[in-house]
């Protein structure tokens, strides 16, 4: 890709990118949020024309004006949020579309077998998607795009949701992929993986490329210097800023969901914590084993079977979400665009959002939006939004710096509590150590966090308290400053490690 520039109005997301690819390699793209990562992906694969700049692949150039061009050429693309149909199986999945390649039947099963057993996927064509796992969801994808004969590969942060063992699975899976001369390109926010996996790396920002780096003679910090364009601060010691004073306490949470088949299943079983004044409690778990359910409940999205929901002294067990709200909860969504943004409204209408009987959000009862655009704009800087006014939409944002404004929106309240799913998901290294910084700051003001995260680097690095959740219930616990993230993710996934505890017996 030469000279590749992409205007938006007020914005310019590309500016006279190269960059080159060897054929069968792994190559890592870096760079902050907002930095130009999607937007040049999204133009490799046809999604969007680049308004200036030439693309050529295997020595003939190359214009896309849809994906079908893109796929024809060789590339498939694998998004970080997934692209799947739940009630599907494996085969329908990744058949739908291209039933023209090998039909719907035995052919198209014998490629799919092959497919997998040429690169290790592993995977049943005759499995339901919604009964599989994270990981084996990431593979149905490689074989979407591997059935539709990608030789090009771009993986949009891969990793984000996948524990240690799945992302070494994942990385045998990708040498396999490049053993038989394919090509990937490989977008993360996750240093330390970038170096283990790749052959070269191009590192963006700021809308154009900055330099390569050599994966065997670079460090995750000098990488991190170079997308952020500055030194990064050193890590803050680990101190304990926990009280006495309990904060939120949960007790005998239960929660049931009820089957197509009318079959009654247990979502949360007996799930009871503490968390005080001053203390991080973070939660370790596949997703998909309940900890989405409980912020749900505990944000009153979701009415429990049975169990007390306490804050401060107050019982909100049967409170409305806004009065939980108002009782002085705060709340990083998991989703951000389904449960933390209006995207197609402005950003200073976004910073109103949940808030809206709060100063500076209001006055004697009235919204002041005069007041509440001063205080985007001071939120914007702050976190350094990457935007070009408060005027654009949410959806204008990249996703790193949508969560930049949900986090600063959040802390800007003085929460007793801050319920954080996954704070720091898709958000670039210098944005993560702020965030993080943040968070610590309010900590040592008493601040209580339940913080439920797949980056187990995260919940080491920031929890006081660590719980492992696995089918519904709390599992085992953990001391933050022992346990490693391979002892950790075992545990995630059912295996007993030395560093961990069983739960207390009312809890397990």
């Amino acid at each position: 890709m030469h000279g590749i520039t992409k205007r938006f109005p007020g914005v310019v997301a590309n500016h006279d990118i190269d960059i080159t690819i060897r054929k069968g390699t792994v190559h890592a793209l870096v760079g902050e949020n907002g930095a130009g990562k999607s937007t040049l992906m999204k133009i490799l694969y046809g999604m969007q024309k680049p308004d200036e700049g030439t693309i050529t692949i295997d020595g003939e150039q190359a214009a896309f004006h849809s994906p079908a061009d893109a796929i024809a050429r060789g590339i498939g693309m694998v998004h970080q949020h997934f692209m799947l149909a739940d009630n599907l199986t494996v085969l329908e999945n990744v058949v739908l579309g291209g039933e023209k390649l090998y039909g719907i039947g035995n052919k198209a099963r014998q490629k799919i077998k092959e497919i997998s057993e040429a690169y290790g996927l592993n995977v049943r064509p005759d499995a339901l998607v919604e009964n599989l796992g994270v990981a084996d969801r990431q593979r149905v994808e490689i074989l979407k795009v591997l059935y539709r004969g990608a030789r090009i590969l771009i993986l949009d942060e891969p990793t984000a949701v996948l524990v240690p063992q799945e992302v070494d699975a994942l990385f045998a899976n990708l040498r396999e992929l490049k053993a038989e001369g394919l090509t990937v390109i490989f977008i993360s926010h996750k240093l330390g993986e970038v170096l283990s996996v790749a052959d070269d790396i191009t590192v963006i920002r700021r809308g154009t490329t900055v330099g390569t780096a050599d994966p065997a003679n670079t460090t995750t910090k000098q990488l991190a210097e170079l997308m952020v364009g500055s030194e990064l601060p050193s890590p803050e010691t680990r101190e304990s800023t926990v009280t006495d004073v309990p904060m939120l306490t949960i007790d005998n949470l239960q929660l049931n969901a009820t089957d197509p088949d009318g079959a009654v299943r247990e979502v949360l079983a007996g799930i009871t914590f503490t968390i005080h004044k001053g203390e991080v409690l973070g939660i370790a778990g596949v997703e998909g084993n309940g900890q989405a359910e409980l912020v749900e409940a505990i944000m009153g999205l979701r009415n429990p079977d049975g169990g007390v929901i306490t804050l401060d002294t107050s019982d909100l067990s049967h409170a409305p979400t806004r009065k939980r709200r108002e009782s002085g909860i705060g709340y990083i969504p998991e989703d951000r665009h389904r449960h933390g943004l209006l995207l197609e409204a402005p950003l200073w209408e976004n910073r109103i959002l949940g808030h809206v009987t709060e100063e500076p959000n209001s006055k004697r009862g009235l919204l002041d939006l005069k007041a509440a655009r001063k205080d985007t704009e001071r939120i914007v800087k702050a976190y350094d939004v990457r935007t070009p006014g408060i005027e654009v939409t949410a959806a204008s944002l990249s996703g790193g710096n949508q969560q930049k404004l949900i986090v600063g929106r959040e802390m800007s309240h003085a929460p007793k509590l801050l319920i954080a799913a996954h704070p720091t998901r898709g958000v670039d290294v210098g944005a993560q150590v702020q965030i993080w910084d943040q968070i610590r700051e309010a900590r040592r003001e008493g601040l209580a966090v339940l913080l439920i995260s797949a980056d187990l680097d995260e919940l080491i690095g920031l929890s006081d308290t660590l719980r492992v959740m696995y089918r519904g219930r709390l599992v085992a616990d953990a001391d933050p400053a022992t346990i490693t993230p391979e002892e950790l993710g075992s545990a995630m996934t059912g295996a007993a490690t030395g560093h961990l505890e069983a739960a207390p017996e009312d809890e397990a």
